[in-house]
């Protein structure tokens, strides 16, 4: 989505309201006043507007300010796989607000029950407090600073702290700074700048700070800014880092981006994803004169192990996270699976729980029991095997334009099979039912999944970060049964269990995630598939994580299922169902296939906590309504 190319950057400026000048540090109250344009609008097209408006005002007053507007835009400190991240309380919260506005806490609790907003209640507090002096006016690069200062803070007293400098913040914020403070320090703006909208936002900022653009012809003008957005998500997708890409962006034309910012191992990748299929017969459809292969798909931790030139070796998540102290035994092995001409690498990989006398895989339920932190190798009890399936880059040389036929073979000459700890995908070439059917059922008996089917030669077969493809299809046993996919959900709050679960949550309340409008929406209510054991772990998981009213970003409809305890969305279920229908009272989807209704899961059953996913990396609104059109008798 583009902005409107007439648009007059000068004019638009002058919305900015400040005094702001050349080579100045960037005001935060410039960011605030684009943070609440933003937040008053749900079109994504004036929301782009306003932050292209602003990445060209400090481009071209503040470049050297333009890292940390990126990052605040993001509401991120570092890149993803550094793992430095606030995790401010809302008590802690709470606790600077007090001090820095005097207000009590309890005063506080009860507008927090009212509105529903912290940053909101911050505000109103600093509105109604009568100052003798006007504060020095904070600045964007003073505020990011201190926000990692107070990230990076440990150790005893390391609270008091923290409260200081939130405190000293506060004091200095003026009109509505205090509000998206708050929110920064929480962890979520919620007012629609979702990751993608920023980066098209950054790239066409690029193309229009040039002098020359008001001169353009219109199409020349769409032309290049399609071109530079496409080429900035391209870039960001094999190099996730705004410290290298924000810094070459002000240094080099942006058709030169890909060739100076390149993958490179100890970067990690967002792995490249499968669309599933719900029957072997759709599988020759959709690769119709084309070479696939099938994979087992193996029920682990997807993993990306990287080798850097100089022998360091990291293991990441899907997620970005850097798991290698989770994994040290896989560390202290791995250089007996990498042959001597293999130097650097990036490996997709799924990490398995493993029996070594029975030369086996384990349930995935197995490997979540194993430590995710502080793990020392003498005390491991769940072993793990490593199946790589593909090779990203190998010997200084990226390999994602490359067919997977090609990539396959890299992987097999540069790495060696090693019993009970490195072991090749296994495969099978093609394009007989009779063979898949029986391939597949053999996967289930090794305890897979289920298939990975993959397009195996020509354009169609590289490799895509981040993207849900339809060049890889995933089918599973179940898809066969007619029960579809399962979902990652998150819960957003409980009911009080009865019976003989007196002591812990009964059912919950769950939601599906909406990128586009950052939203939580309800879509079940779900008891069933709960061991005794896990709802006690539930119950001592999400006590921690208690909140006193729903979220302002939690999407309840008018007639919610109100639990009887509300959470942060910090915990996710895999859940599976029966099918999916449309309904008054949940609201995932809602306004896509009904204007006031949103769908819900029927008989939905729990599967497993998945620890390895991120709320807002869960099963999205979109796929949700993807899923209910597949549907049979839809």
């Amino acid at each position: 989505m583009y902005i409107r190319t007439e648009m007059s950057i000068s004019k638009e400026s002058a919305l900015l309201g400040t005094n702001w000048k050349k080579d100045e540090p960037v005001p935060y109250a410039v960011l605030c006043r684009t943070f609440e344009k933003c937040e008053n609008t749900t079109k994504r097209l004036e929301i782009t507007e306003y932050l292209v408006t602003l990445f060209v005002q400090v481009m071209r007053l503040s470049p050297s300010g333009l890292l940390e507007i990126v990052y605040m835009c993001i509401n991120k400190l570092c890149p993803d796989y550094e793992g430095l991240e606030l995790g401010i309380g809302e008590s802690l919260l709470m606790k600077a607000i007090a001090k820095s506005t005097g207000r009590t806490m309890k005063a506080l609790k009860d507008d927090y029950i009212l509105i529903g907003d912290l940053g909101t209640v911050a505000k109103n507090s600093k509105t109604s407090q009568r100052t003798l002096f006007r504060p020095k006016p904070l600045t964007t690069v003073h505020v990011f600073k201190t926000l990692k200062e107070i990230a990076q803070l440990s150790g005893q007293s390391s609270q008091n702290k923290k409260v200081d400098k939130i405190q000293g913040l506060l004091v200095a914020c003026l009109e509505n700074e205090a509000k998206y403070l708050i929110r920064q320090l929480e962890g979520k703006l919620r007012i629609g700048l979702a990751e993608q909208t920023v980066l098209s936002a950054l790239a066409q900022a690029v193309v229009m700070k040039n002098p020359e653009f008001d001169k353009w012809k219109q199409q020349k003008k769409e032309e290049q800014l399609s071109t530079a957005t496409d080429i900035l998500k391209a870039v960001y997708n094999q190099l996730p880092s705004y410290d290298m890409i924000v810094p070459a962006l002000l240094q080099y034309p942006i058709d030169e981006l890909l060739s100076k910012c390149t993958m490179r191992p100890g970067i990690p990748l967002k792995p490249m994803l499968a669309h599933p299929t719900k029957s072997l017969p759709e599988i020759l459809d959709r690769f119709q004169d084309q070479k696939f292969t099938c994979e087992y798909k193996y029920d682990g931790e997807r993993a990306q192990i990287h080798r850097t030139s100089d022998g360091k070796i990291s293991i990441y998540s899907r997620n970005s996270e850097d798991m290698s102290v989770r994994y040290p035994d896989i560390i202290d092995k791995i250089k007996k699976w990498i042959k001597p001409t293999t130097t650097s690498f990036i490996l997709d990989c799924e990490a398995v729980a493993w029996d070594i006398e029975k030369e086996c895989i384990l349930p995935f339920q197995i490997l979540s029991t194993r430590k995710r932190k502080d793990v020392k190798e003498e005390e491991i009890t769940v072993r793990v095997a490593i199946y790589g399936f593909d090779c990203l880059y190998l010997n200084g040389k990226s390999l994602l334009q490359e067919p997977f036929v090609e990539r396959r073979r890299l992987l097999h000459s540069s790495f060696i099979e090693t019993k009970n700890e490195f072991y090749f995908a296994t495969h099978m070439d093609s394009n007989d039912i009779a063979d898949i059917q029986t391939f597949l059922d053999v996967s289930i008996e090794n305890n897979c999944e289920g298939l990975m089917v993959k397009s195996y030669d020509g354009d169609h077969a590289t490799y895509e970060p981040s993207k849900r493809s339809r060049n890889w299809l995933k089918v599973k046993k179940d898809y066969l049964h007619g029960l579809g996919d399962s979902m990652d959900l998150v819960v957003m709050g409980a009911y009080h269990g009865r019976g003989k679960r007196t002591n812990v949550y009964g059912g919950f309340l769950l939601g599906c995630y909406d990128p586009e409008s950052e939203e939580y929406q309800t879509i079940c209510k779900i008891g069933t598939g709960f061991s005794e054991e896990i709802l006690k772990t539930l119950y001592d998981q999400l006590s921690s994580h208690v909140i006193p009213a729903p979220k302002r970003f939690y999407c309840l409809g008018d007639n919610p299922a109100t639990p009887d305890v509300w959470f942060d969305p910090v915990v996710v279920f895999e859940v599976k169902c029966a099918d999916l229908s449309i309904s008054p009272t949940y609201m995932a989807g809602v306004g896509q296939i009904n204007p006031s209704k949103g769908i819900s899961l029927r008989f939905p059953r729990f599967i497993r906590i998945r620890e390895d996913k991120d709320p807002e990396d869960t099963t999205s609104s979109g796929q949700i309504v993807d899923f209910y059109l597949q549907q049979p008798n839809i």
